[in-house]
């Protein structure tokens, strides 16, 4: 390790603990031991800049995986690893039955900060390790989860661990893809013990979860603007991807008339200012983003011939993104019409969005009452998690923590310790409150 990353990791921990107040240890939750925990996973991926290069499938994430499992040990949890490289830490209940599951992923982006994933990760195990300093005991089975690949930033894919555990991977189409240096899917899970075969022998007996909960940064400001540690999400959305094509006639940029052309790039832009305005018509949670374009043929003295470009819509209920999606299309061949261009419009991404159950929400939001004695902030997620996945089969929740200038997949990605501590003091009582129904 270079002199700048032990800096670097220093620093990180000095960080959490600056500001931390002591009085968030109670209830058998220790904010040292999250803030060491945290710095432990930071070093094993920790770059020069102090950001994360932690990637699915790396030796950083095996180590990752190993340094977990040790302290999972520690605590008393009975560990497991799948074909897919999902770590699992069970601590067995009071009375057996189907287990509530909380975690999340230990991979990261290419340039990446230290909380998306980890964070989640580290808060399920505090659960488990502040049970077993006060020597009590889960009224059912409680299970700490590691995810592989939840990111996809090898193999431009992500969800796999989850996919595996549910039985939604699509293994043939996982084995055609190849990572950013041309490896083979199978070579590059040969490098870290795993098989493509594997993946597909984790799936679970689903009826043996009782529900997922995830704890996550936010990704946004909203939590930071109210000043809040910790909000319960309502919905995750999923995205719909749209390909769209205008086709005018490229000309020599001097020789022909305002009055006789067939710009393809004027057209799109005017599509592109006024797609924003699309979304809020429909629901206060829908988003469309245009975020990628290319003009061909891209010269400085002719006119654009052919524009094509990306829209990303998501909302949390379908009815909502489909309507939203609609009312795009629909406004593509208006202003296509209007320019004398042809449109095309082709969807490339259909991902239904997951609604986090109405229970599970009050359940949330009375854990932050109890703890917290704040009132609850309801608020959706714009990007999709492993929750996203679980919450197809298995009553699903999740819990934001503030982010700072609601940065994130960012080496300046931050959340305060006291606002992770909150966080997780609401996570027990909500685990704890989902087991005392049983």
């Amino acid at each position: 390790m270079s002199e700048q990353i032990t800096k670097q990791v220093q620093a990180f921990y000095d960080r959490l603990m600056k500001d931390y107040d002591v009085n968030n240890n109670y209830s058998g939750i220790d904010g040292e031991r999250v803030a060491k925990r945290l710095t432990a996973v930071a070093e094993l991926g920790m770059t020069e800049e102090g950001g994360c290069r932690r990637i699915s499938f790396s030796q950083e994430e095996k180590r990752a995986k190993e340094l977990v499992k040790q302290w999972m040990e520690e605590d008393g949890l009975a560990v497991t690893v799948d074909g897919a490289g999902n770590v699992f830490g069970r601590v067995e209940g009071q009375v057996d039955g189907p287990a509530i599951m909380s975690g999340s992923h230990l991979d990261s982006v290419m340039h990446g900060g230290h909380f998306d994933g980890p964070l989640g990760v580290i808060s399920a195990l505090e659960v488990a390790s502040a049970w077993k300093n006060t020597d009590e005991k889960p009224s059912i089975p409680f299970e700490v989860v590691v995810f592989t690949d939840e990111e996809g930033a090898r193999f431009n894919g992500g969800l796999l661990g989850s996919q595996s555990v549910v039985g939604e991977l699509d293994l043939e189409e996982e084995k055609r893809r190849v990572d950013f240096n041309g490896k083979r899917f199978e070579d590059v899970l040969a490098d870290v013990d795993l098989t493509p075969e594997g993946f597909i022998e984790a799936k679970r007996d689903l009826s043996q979860v009782k529900a997922f909960v995830e704890v996550h940064i936010e990704q946004g400001k909203q939590l930071e603007k109210r000043n809040l540690p910790v909000g319960v999400v309502t919905g995750i959305a999923g995205p719909t991807w749209l390909k769209v094509t205008f086709k005018g006639i490229a000309g020599h940029a001097g020789n022909t008339p305002m009055n006789d052309r067939t710009d393809a790039l004027v057209a799109a832009s005017e599509f592109v200012t006024n797609v924003k305005d699309f979304p809020v018509q429909v629901s206060d949670s829908g988003v469309a983003t245009v975020g990628k374009l290319e003009v061909e043929p891209n010269g400085v003295n002719v006119i654009p011939g052919e524009v094509t470009l990306t829209v990303d819509i998501r909302d949390i209920k379908e009815e909502w993104k489909s309507e939203i999606t609609r009312r795009v299309k629909e406004y593509a061949q208006t202003v296509s019409e209007q320019h004398g261009t042809v449109v095309e419009v082709e969807e490339s991404m259909n991902v239904s969005p997951v609604q986090v159950p109405a229970k599970m929400q009050q359940k949330a939001g009375e854990a932050v009452q109890e703890t917290l004695g704040l009132d609850p902030f309801y608020l959706p997620s714009g990007a999709g998690h492993d929750a996203m996945i679980l919450g197809r089969y298995v009553p699903m929740a999740m819990l934001f923590t503030q982010s700072f200038d609601g940065v994130s997949h960012n080496p300046k990605e931050w959340s305060s310790l006291n606002d992770c501590v909150q966080t997780i003091h609401v996570l027990k009582r909500f685990v704890e409150k989902i087991g005392e129904e049983s």
